[in-house]
């Protein structure tokens, strides 16, 4: 050991470890505590995967295309078609399972008045049909 002998007024250049120590003891102890604890084993009921479907689904059926003009003419896959013909085909495709109804595709004419339109989807709707979408003209 050195012992300086200039008075002793000058910064002292030791650090004080026992802070440190202690800090360091403490965390041990903490560790030394929760190690046990993590690696307790906890039962958990996991989701299991499903397996695969034996065979696949069967394809969608070709979308309907209904075109209303703007003379109040309705074409159902291109062929003319009267309102009440219109709620009777849709009541028929309403009243089958979801996943095997066609989707509608509603194609107006620019020149179409609304509540014509309006009257095809609330017939479409109160049949049962949930697929029901519009076409674009294009232009």
């Amino acid at each position: 050991m050195a012992f300086s002998t200039g008075g002793g007024s000058g910064p002292m250049a030791d650090i004080n470890v026992t802070p440190l120590v202690d800090v360091m003891l403490v965390l041990l102890i903490i560790f030394m505590i929760t190690v046990p604890m993590l690696s307790h084993k906890i039962p958990i009921d996991l989701p299991q995967p499903t397996p695969p479907p034996l065979t696949p689904p069967p394809p969608p059926p070709e979308p309907i295309k209904l075109i209303v003009q703007a003379n109040g003419q309705l074409y159902w896959n291109e062929e003319p078609v009267t309102e009440e013909a219109l709620q009777a085909q849709l009541r028929v495709l309403g009243s089958k399972a979801k996943d095997q109804q066609p989707e509608l595709d509603i194609k107006p004419d620019r020149n179409a008045k609304y509540q014509l339109v309006a009257t095809v989807m609330a017939d479409a709707k109160n049949a049962g049909m949930v697929k029901i979408g519009f076409v674009s003209s294009g232009e």
